[in-house]
């Protein structure tokens, strides 16, 4: 009798998440192929620090980690899917049959002004390092930081702004302007009220501007408008607008294409057999973390679905965030109810056991034995 088959399209945490969660709950009753095109994993979330000469993301090669979880790699992307004849189309026109699939791709990132470097973790220290060479060297002296208004995951703009901050004031260069714009009430409001305090006086200690519930509009090359008022800068820097992978064959193509989930991540009208994680879902708040505890869910339920004994609990999302600043980091955590926080918490110590940027239980257990 054929194993349980399982497909995994993605290369990235929620992806990886998923795919380790799986094999510790269901073992060998499940075979499982990785649908993945990039050969590195990387914790992109690190690559903040990549201009500022602080280290390089960490990067993983994704052939390692499939063996190890003994599954297959299938390197390739998704192209579409037909949920009735249970089959994954890749753009290379291969076809994967499956009983499970766990859709973990990522949304799409575009600019969001024309007159801005975009912020991209990919290609951050080639974005970005010529300007804090400029910096260094006097040629720039204002920066804006702005945050284009949607569902973006906004804690590297801060972390961007603090650690250009803490590089000018290492230098001596105090007539260095910084500039925050977020269309959000407060800096990482997300995390609730304690957070938001702390977050701020990290910003006014700094001397960085801030301009909230704003949004901004690049008007030039140098120039910007936050609400009212005009700003003039040497550079602008800003992260990008996101929107969902829209994947033939299943909903979510009017929604700014991200994929609708249910408590368990299933995917509505799919029969219990399409599960989706991170940046693809149309859960409201993008952050590596809380995909992987999508995955972790959505594992369970396809572990149940191969016919496993396993506990089978809703997504809970508990958002844990490290702020780096270019000094000593600030460990966040909260739980959401939608949009809305509680428990929140602030620490200037690890709130999680692991202290890892991205807190992914599994995966972080695994790269902590290699």
């Amino acid at each position: 009798m054929d194993r349980f088959s399982v497909v995994i399209a993605g290369g990235g945490v929620a992806a990886i998440e998923g795919l380790l969660r799986l094999r510790r709950l269901a073992g060998d009753t499940v075979r499982i192929a990785l649908l993945a095109p990039n050969e590195q994993f990387a914790f992109r979330a690190l690559s903040v620090k990549e201009p500022f000469a602080l280290g390089a993301a960490e990067r993983h090669p994704v052939r390692h980690i499939v063996r190890d979880a003994g599954a297959d790699w299938v390197e390739d992307t998704l192209s579409w899917v037909d949920p009735d004849g249970q089959v994954v189309h890749t753009g290379e026109g291969a076809e994967l049959p499956y009983d499970a699939l766990l859709i973990a791709v990522g949304a799409r990132t575009s600019p969001a002004f024309e007159h801005a470097t975009t912020f991209r973790d990919a290609e951050a220290d080639a974005l970005l390092s010529g300007l804090v060479e400029d910096l260094e060297g006097g040629y720039t002296k204002r920066v804006a930081f702005i945050a284009p208004p949607g569902p973006v995951w906004q804690l590297p703009l801060y972390e961007l702004a603090l650690m250009t901050a803490e590089r000018a004031s290492s230098m001596g260069m105090p007539d260095v302007e910084l500039t925050v714009a977020t269309p959000d009430e407060a800096p990482l409001a997300i995390f609730g009220p304690s957070v938001r305090e702390a977050v701020g006086k990290l910003l006014d200690e700094a001397g960085i501007a801030v301009h909230a519930s704003t949004a901004a509009e690049v008007t030039g090359p140098k120039s910007l408008r936050l609400g009212s008022q005009d700003l003039e800068a040497d550079r602008i820097v800003a992260l990008p607008t996101i929107s969902g992978p829209a994947i033939r064959g299943l909903p979510g193509a009017g929604t700014d294409g991200f994929i609708p989930t249910d408590a368990h991540c299933a995917v509505p009208g799919t029969d219990g057999r399409i599960f989706a994680a991170g940046d693809a879902t149309d859960f409201p708040v993008k952050h590596g973390g809380l995909g992987a505890e999508q995955a972790d869910t959505a594992a369970a339920a396809i572990a149940s679905l191969a016919g496993v004994e396993v506990d089978t609990e809703p997504f809970q999302p508990l958002i844990r965030g490290m702020l780096l600043t270019g000094g000593a980091p600030l460990y966040m955590s909260a739980r959401l109810i939608g949009t809305g926080s509680f428990e929140s918490e602030v620490s200037d110590t690890p709130l999680w056991p692991s202290g890892a940027k991205v807190a992914a239980d599994e995966l972080g257990d695994y790269l902590a034995k290699r």
